[in-house]
């Protein structure tokens, strides 16, 4: 980055990038407008209610070792990224009938629940989802904005991330 002083102005030329990679499982940079899942997010949900909560994702997923990309999907499947949320519930948790003080509650609720609850832990990621919503295509609906949310070609096969996922994601053939 150059830096150039002249009559007083300052001038930085140099160019900025925030890198987007191509693995569901990104680790953040140091702070929240570094990390490239939150600028994601807000990119994503634009002119949607959600993405006011898009730092809130990310730390909930990072809290719970889900996938990032996870609880963002649902909240687009079930609530249009919190468009038609009632009492604050973009996840349609509890058959829609639950009511949460914020959003941000409703995000660390469902992220506890999905990584902590015996209904869905231990299980694939589609059988996961088919207790969440055993509607038919249902998991198709909510992998599909998982990999529109992330722009890339990966495979969902996992709804936690880390060493205790036996597999994490797999590039399409």
């Amino acid at each position: 980055m150059l830096t150039f002083l002249r009559r007083g102005v300052v001038f930085v030329a140099g160019a900025m990038a925030l890198p987007v990679g191509s693995s569901p499982h990104v680790k953040p940079l140091a702070g929240p407008m570094q990390d490239p899942r939150i600028y994601s997010l807000r990119q994503f949900f634009r002119g949607r209610q959600a993405g006011s909560y898009s730092q809130a994702f990310v730390e909930a997923a990072d809290r719970y070792s889900l996938d990032w990309r996870l609880l963002p999907s649902l909240a687009i499947v079930e609530s249009g990224g919190g468009t038609a949320a009632v009492g604050n519930n973009f996840f349609g948790w509890d058959s829609g009938k639950a009511k949460f003080s914020n959003p941000a509650a409703a995000i660390r609720t469902v992220a506890r629940y999905l990584a902590q609850s015996d209904l869905y832990r231990n299980k694939s990621l589609d059988a996961q989802l088919a207790t969440y919503n055993p509607h038919p295509g249902y998991a198709s609906k909510v992998k599909s904005v998982m990999q529109r949310i992330s722009g890339s070609r990966w495979a969902v096969t996992s709804l936690t991330q880390g060493p205790h996922s036996q597999v994490q994601a797999s590039k399409y053939q």
